[in-house]
């Protein structure tokens, strides 16, 4: 009776332990969590203090930044298009605060002209590619030179310092012990999660990415969907400038720059495919964080910027190859 029994609690662990690696958050994330995992032992054999609790704060205070450009650049990818322009988008979205702090604005007026910037400039990059037909990378491509000087037009290139301390306590401070910039980060996660999996318009995006035929043949005013679709990517990239510029005290003619690659990388990461259609907000916080984890190893082991760039670009490269032979298996 006891063999009987025991037998029987043997097979039940089995099921339990086949069921749970059949699952599909199990399926679809396990990869990428087993891989965030390896890359934070390595680093922590490597570098004692990078376990230790300021720097995961730092990292995560830094993965804030890359994780909400990230979620605009998901809708993008989505649709099966690309963004380049958003670390641009960053740049000018600090300077406008910059300029309207300097000429009294308040917070919230400043908050809110520099969501509509954001909006106007990934707006106006949906609509070229929409009405005139064009490339979204070359589109973007354009913008992110124009947009990149426009932001040294009102100081000729120098920095422009931001005293306002609404706008620096949220780079600075924290609210129930964890800093604003992460709670910001959060928050915009559950946003966009519901939005691109709940809301009908989430629907619209992945079917206008996976069969632009079909979405059409549905009703679906593909074309609007792109120019929306960018607005949120210019948003975002907007809302990343708010979280760079208060964490700087500072509006710099070069930041964000490289943004636009993290973004890319952490969405490609995450498991949405460059061909449009499949991928998800979960998966994209969870390329966000490997990205943060590397760059902070990296710089913690003092590694030269220009071999940073040769390891990001060898994210990028092996995470497309995963994405070519996932979709190969899947056709």
């Amino acid at each position: 009776m006891s063999n009987l029994q025991t037998t029987q609690g043997r097979g039940a662990d089995t099921q339990v332990r086949q069921s749970f690696f059949r699952s599909p958050m199990v399926r679809q994330y396990g990869g990428i969590i087993i891989s965030l995992a390896v890359l934070c032992i390595v680093f922590s054999v490597l570098s004692p203090r990078f376990l230790a609790f300021n720097n995961f704060m730092n990292i995560m205070q830094q993965v804030a930044v890359v994780a909400v450009a990230a979620y605009g650049m998901t809708y993008v990818i989505l649709l099966g298009e690309i963004d380049l322009s958003i670390g641009s988008i960053i740049a000018v979205a600090g300077m406008v605060a910059a300029q309207a702090f300097a000429m009294g604005f308040g917070f919230l007026p400043t908050v809110l002209l520099t969501l509509v910037a954001g909006a106007i400039m990934g707006g106006l990059n949906g609509a070229l590619s929409a009405k005139l037909m064009l490339p979204s990378f070359i589109v973007t491509v354009a913008s992110m030179g124009i947009y990149r000087g426009v932001v040294s037009l009102p100081t000729n290139g120098a920095p422009a310092m931001i005293d306002n301390d609404a706008w620096l306590a949220i780079g600075s401070e924290s609210f129930l012990g964890l800093p604003i910039i992460i709670w910001i980060m959060v928050v915009l996660f559950a946003i966009n999660h519901i939005v691109l999996s709940k809301s009908i318009f989430g629907r619209q995006v992945y079917l206008s990415g996976g069969n632009r035929e079909a979405a059409v043949y549905s009703g679906i005013r593909v074309d609007r969907i792109k120019i929306i679709v960018f607005m949120i990517s210019g948003v975002m990239a907007a809302i990343s400038g708010i979280l760079l510029s208060s964490r700087l005290s500072s509006a710099q003619t070069n930041s964000g720059m490289g943004y636009e690659l993290d973004a890319i990388a952490a969405v490609v990461l995450g498991g949405t495919s460059l061909a449009g259609g499949v991928g998800t907000m979960v998966g994209t916080i969870l390329g966000a964080l490997i990205i943060g984890v590397i760059n902070n190893g990296m710089n913690m082991l003092s590694v030269p910027y220009f071999y940073q760039l040769i390891v990001k670009g060898l994210v990028i490269l092996i995470a497309v190859w995963l994405d070519v032979r996932s979709k190969a298996v899947r056709t």
